[in-house]
Order: C-alpha cells, then sequence, then structure tokens
C-alpha cells in the first residue's frame, strides 16, 4: 500500500516561494504507468488540482497555477517537491500529495500552509 507524507512550512510570508515535499513509501515514483499529483483545498472552497509529474518524470500544470508552479522529483528519496512562486493570501490551503492524474487513487494526509506576514 503506497503512502504518502507531506511536509513544509506551515507559514509563509507572501511574494515568498512555498516549498512542500511529498515523502513516498510502499511503492516507488518511477514505477511504469504511475502519476503524482499535488492538489490543495483552500478554506470554504473546493479542491483544485496544483500539477503533477510522471514516473517518467513528465509534468503537468493546471493552466491557472502554472506560471508559478514547478513540480520535481528526487529518485534516489523516493520523493516529490511543489514550489509555488510569488505566493499571496489566496494560496492558504491545505497541500495534498496524491497518487493519480485526477482520478486520484490515494491520498497524502495533508499539510496546512497559511500565507500571511
Amino acid at each position: 500500500q503506497v503512502q504518502l507524507h507531506e511536509s513544509g512550512p506551515n507559514l509563509v510570508k507572501p511574494s515568498q516561494t512555498l516549498s512542500l515535499i511529498c515523502t513516498v513509501s510502499g511503492g516507488s515514483i518511477t514505477k511504469n504507468g504511475h502519476h503524482w499529483s499535488w492538489v490543495r483545498q483552500p478554506p470554504g472552497k473546493e479542491l483544485e488540482w496544483i500539477g503533477g509529474i510522471g514516473y517518467d518524470g513528465s509534468t503537468y500544470y493546471s493552466p491557472s497555477l502554472k506560471s508559478r508552479t514547478s513540480i520535481s522529483r528526487d529518485t534516489s528519496k523516493n520523493s516529490l517537491t511543489l514550489q509555488l512562486n510569488s505566493v499571496t493570501p489566496e494560496d492558504t490551503a491545505v497541500y495534498y500529495c496524491a497518487v493519480g492524474i485526477p482520478p486520484i487513487d490515494v491520498w497524502g494526509q495533508g499539510t496546512q500552509v497559511t500565507v500571511s506576514s
């Protein structure tokens, strides 16, 4: 059973870069056919897909966030990284790492990130 664990700062200041790591256990991020996503849910709003990375390293981004987002991986650590640049308070959300490009098969527990000065 794949398990996902998100980690990173819980508080980020406006205009700075939000950086999160997803550590994957129970399965390889390079396993053929697997895809991995970052998803967020702002308070009181719907889930929003941010982007993803495939088993071959190919990346995909939501058009609305593409200009500020970078998703990468470290195969030696079996981990994924999300970077979101130039954050504003509107980027405050619970951020999830997940298996799949929607539909999602497995979710991480999520981590709260607040953007505030």
